[in-house]
């Protein structure tokens, strides 16, 4: 069984490595990555839901005002869960 990061662990470990705001964002995208579960229940692999988030806060701050890395990665975690409980309703 593998160990999920929180959004705040993640950008704690994003922050640690001294990067840039674009430096943090790429290690968040990454480390979101690398825990996706999109080939397991409800999704079983008919997308990748870390993938549809990270297109949808990229819309969002085109649409908006840029965030943080922090408010980043905080609007991937609520977004994957979002798409997970909405693909419910298929």
């Amino acid at each position: 069984m593998s160990v999920c990061k929180t959004a705040e662990q993640i950008v704690n470990q994003a922050r640690a490595h001294g990067e840039t705001d674009l430096g943090q964002r790429r290690f968040i995208n990454s480390e979101f990555r690398r825990q996706d579960d999109s080939d397991k229940w409800p999704i079983q692999g008919r997308f990748n839901v870390t993938e549809r988030a990270i297109r949808h806060a990229r819309k969002f701050e085109r649409d908006s005002d840029v965030m943080s890395p922090y408010e980043y990665a905080l609007f991937l975690d609520q977004e994957t869960s979002r798409i997970i409980n909405d693909s419910h309703n298929w």
